[in-house]
């Protein structure tokens, strides 16, 4: 278990980094989330009070608790005014190289040298990221999934030179916010993500061959295999941009099984990018719910 002395930085106040923040400091941790965007900043914060507040309302936490978490979450715009003495810090900047690079190398300079550098990326090499680090044994990734207060699981990714101590370590930061972790080699598209590439892929040839409609590719993985969502409802959920991306990455690093499927490059083409533009697979209205019956369909495509 990990003392609740011990603190956490959290950078990027996207949404898996307000998750990430939430988890840490619902969970007995002051946590520091920080981001050079005021405005995403005081965005951030309103939504962990909100995740909060509900659970307050739906009697799965104590006020007491929730006003305890507020409290031990506090919020920067600049990483050079973290403490020191932060034992942990999880970036979940933008997908982009050289950014997570510049972040881990400022930390790394930052942070003692006990303190654990992780990344929450989902496809580029956690090997690379940590290149830039003098120490880079204690880099690793932690790859969280949405939304973070619900979903149990976090993939640690093993760099080439991560070491038992930091793979130790990070399994009991995972215990400590109450997820379940599993240990992946570093590897294109980790566990999670290759295959759930490869399961949204192939709903899609189905959809664009006319085997079946969205609604009953979706049904069947709900229905017939307990999945909580279809793989063409989450492919709008995630954005067909970024599956789209996912796949080409996939494709170009392990072959021809993971080629996109023309439908989706197509889509993408279109705008049609899911449900945050409000039209994908399915159409939405402006609360973001699915307007029944909208699903593309073999003969419409």
């Amino acid at each position: 278990m990990v003392d609740k002395n011990n603190s956490v930085v959290v950078v990027g106040s996207g949404l898996m980094g307000t998750g990430i923040a939430h988890a840490f400091a619902s969970s007995g941790y002051a946590t520091v989330l920080v981001d050079t965007n005021a405005e995403a900043l005081a965005k951030a914060r309103k939504n962990i009070e909100d995740i909060l507040d509900s659970g307050v309302k739906l009697g799965k936490l104590e006020a007491a608790d929730a006003a305890a978490a507020k409290a031990r979450l506090t919020t920067s715009t600049a990483l050079a005014d973290v403490p020191a003495s932060a034992s942990l810090l999880v970036e979940t900047v933008s997908e982009n190289l050289a950014v997570k690079q510049a972040v881990l190398k400022q930390a790394a300079e930052l942070l003692g040298g006990d303190a654990i550098l992780a990344t929450n990326t989902s496809a580029l090499s956690v090997t690379e990221i940590a290149s830039v680090v003098s120490n880079p044994q204690r880099v690793i990734g932690m790859h969280f999934f949405n939304p973070v207060h619900k979903m149990k699981l976090v993939e640690l990714v093993l760099a080439i030179a991560t070491d038992e101590q930091t793979v130790a370590t990070s399994r009991a930061w995972c215990d400590a916010i109450n997820k379940i972790s599993i240990l992946v080699n570093e590897s294109p598209g980790l566990t999670t993500s290759r295959m759930s590439a490869m399961l949204g892929n192939e709903a899609m040839w189905m959809l664009q061959e006319g085997t079946a409609s969205a609604e009953d590719i979706d049904t069947a993985l709900r229905m017939g295999f307990n999945h909580p969502m279809g793989p063409l409802e989450l492919g709008d959920l995630t954005g067909w941009d970024t599956r789209l991306a996912v796949l080409k990455y996939l494709h170009s690093t392990l072959g021809e099984k993971f080629r996109p499927c023309p439908l989706i490059i197509k889509m993408v083409a279109a705008g049609r990018l899911g449900r945050k533009v409000g039209h994908g697979v399915y159409q939405y209205d402006d609360s973001g719910k699915r307007v029944p019956g909208s699903g593309l369909k073999g003969s419409n495509l």
